[in-house]
């Protein structure tokens, strides 16, 4: 346990608030690594109703570790910001270890990984977002293509056009390699998971559910194949019924998770806006589907072009305008992409574009990798540049773009 002089100077260190309300050292990395040893007291300490991001930030802060928070006394834990009497007596009240031992059971028998804070499986997409899930329940795997994720919602009542559409871009994006993130959600949700299944490309769900109570029950089936083919991510731990306050708050990990969200089809109201918001407060790209100026399932993803979303009317509108790569990825079929244009790029540009590194390139370089006549190359060149997927760095050198 924490000696008390050593405890008050960390709940000073820390009680300070910054102009926007937020506590002064708590940014994304806050937790850094959970160590194996600490993963237990974690997870009990996540499963305490009133235990979210920044509260368990702050009670790492103070204490250290999760063991060490959940040692200290009770007057100890009142005294840190967001930790009144009825969630320090939470914290120390035995039924939480019951409850974590369990949840832990149930995840060994139902296959179910947990992911903690640091744990390099996690997508750095993910871990990069302001208030990233405590503990990320997983089943199936991520990839490394997942890099290239794009965020596919819309309303539960889609219409024909709306289905016709979720299912074009889906296709599409599969085709150029992306996963596609949605949260298994009747209408949108359901066509762009089963869109991706069917075109061999991979899919993320994500649930406001537990992974052992999916909802709805009709997509049972749906994500029992998603597992093979992708993944099914919650931070709602398993045995948790569903709740309707927390399907909005998973939206921000659909975003969180891609690099860019589409709104195929929402109406003024729908949830689908929610995950738009979130996507703007985390910088990424946000895309609307253009709907017909009557129709009140369209109201929404109109409003959000009026007010500077992206229309768009097939994939190649998506990937030509998402953000670069914090780092490169390499799809499945051996490429590396820098920017997510480069995937509509012909076969020739991207045979050229391959042949060209970070640093300067020369030009009889690039030929000598290519096997291309010179007057092919030059005239690739051109074309490259001119969609600032490079740049020339002198008279007979070029550098592949990152941005």
């Amino acid at each position: 346990m924490m000696d008390s002089e050593h405890f008050q100077q960390r709940l000073t260190e820390f009680d300070e608030v910054d102009s926007q309300g937020c506590e002064s050292g708590i940014s994304a990395d806050t937790l850094g690594c959970v160590p194996l040893e600490d993963q237990d007291a974690f997870l009990r300490l996540s499963l305490v109703d009133g235990v979210g991001y920044r509260t368990m930030c702050r009670l790492i802060q103070c204490f250290g570790n999760a063991s060490r928070v959940l040692n200290a006394t009770l007057g100890q834990l009142s005294q840190v910001e967001r930790v009144g009497p009825k969630i320090a007596s939470a914290i120390r009240d035995p039924a939480s270890g019951v409850y974590a031992t369990e949840v832990l059971k149930i995840c060994k028998e139902q296959h179910i990984d947990l992911l903690f804070p640091g744990d390099p499986r996690i997508p750095s997409l993910l871990s990069e977002i302001s208030n990233p899930p405590l503990v990320l329940y997983l089943q199936g795997d991520f990839q490394p293509e997942d890099a290239l994720s794009v965020g596919m919602v819309g309303t539960r009542h889609a219409t024909a056009y709306g289905r016709l559409m979720a299912e074009r871009l889906t296709r599409g994006l599969c085709s150029y390699g992306c996963t596609v993130v949605s949260g298994l959600a009747r209408g949108i949700d359901g066509v762009c998971h089963r869109s991706a299944l069917e075109s061999s490309g991979r899919t993320i769900a994500v649930l406001g559910s537990s992974l052992t109570e999916i909802y709805p029950p009709e997509h049972k089936d749906l994500a029992k194949k998603i597992r093979s083919q992708g993944a099914l991510v919650s931070e709602t731990p398993p045995l948790a019924k569903p709740k309707p306050g927390v399907f909005p708050q998973r939206n921000r990990i659909i975003s969180g998770l891609s690099l860019g969200v589409v709104v195929v089809e929402a109406a003024e109201r729908s949830g689908s806006l929610i995950t738009a918001r979130h996507a703007g407060e985390q910088g990424r790209d946000v895309f609307a589907v253009p709907g017909q100026a009557c129709a009140p399932t369209a109201r929404g993803s109109n409003r959000l072009i009026r007010d500077g979303a992206l229309l768009v009317q097939d994939a190649e509108d998506i990937l030509e305008h998402l953000g670069p790569l914090s780092k490169s990825a390499k799809l499945s079929s051996g490429q590396i992409v820098q920017q997510p244009k480069e995937l509509v790029l012909n076969e020739i540009e991207k045979t050229v574009l391959q042949s060209i590194d970070v640093l300067p390139t020369d030009i009889d370089r690039i030929v000598q990798r290519t096997n291309l006549a010179v007057s092919q190359v030059l005239s690739t060149l051109s074309v490259l540049e001119l969609k600032s997927a490079i740049r020339r760095t002198g008279g007979r050198s070029y550098a592949r773009k990152w941005s």
